[in-house]
């Protein structure tokens, strides 16, 4: 995990320039800026004070599967600028989806239904799986302002892991 920390502080390190050029795409992969994001318009005058990069399961542009919102091959910073980091990346997402898909089977059998339930294509088993690498700048949120590191949301999906460093603020509440 520790390298994952690592990896991810050296991509948000990169001059404004490198990052540009992993800006956002259709399939919802690559970097998102500072006030970028709005994820609670209601409470929000501005955007996030927050970066991100998103990283989802890896498909080649000619699979099929390839054309759906959310799939497809990923944006990856150039390996002479971070080497090792799409490496680095790619084995923390694969190991992420899974302890997800042994929680799924954890929940199943709690429920007294098949292990594998949610393995199936309609379930888990195509899944969308976002890692979403961020980085807040440090901005103190002031709601009075309508100032967030990033605004109340629900994350969508089935199940959220959370790793933190050593950054504090995060809250998590139930609505």
């Amino acid at each position: 995990m520790d390298e994952v920390f690592v990896e991810s502080k050296k991509l948000f390190d990169l001059p404004l320039e490198e990052k540009m050029k992993l800006l956002i795409n259709e399939k919802h992969r690559g970097c998102t800026h500072v006030l970028d994001e709005l994820l609670d318009p209601a409470n929000q005058l501005h955007g996030d004070h927050k970066e991100g990069f998103y990283i989802g399961i890896e498909l080649p542009e000619d699979d099929p599967e390839a054309q759906r919102t959310f799939y497809g091959p990923n944006l990856w910073p150039d390996s002479d600028i971070l080497p090792g980091w799409r490496q680095t990346m790619e084995k923390y997402h694969q190991q992420a989806l899974e302890v997800v898909k042994n929680i799924a089977r954890f929940i199943a059998l709690s429920l007294d239904l098949d292990a594998n339930l949610f393995e199936r294509p309609k379930m888990l088993g195509n899944p969308i799986a976002i890692l979403h690498l961020l980085h807040y700048e440090g901005q103190i949120s002031d709601p009075l302002k309508g100032i967030y590191g990033a605004g109340a949301h629900s994350d969508y999906g089935f199940i959220t892991l959370m790793a933190i460093d050593n950054v504090s603020g995060l809250q998590v509440c139930k609505y």
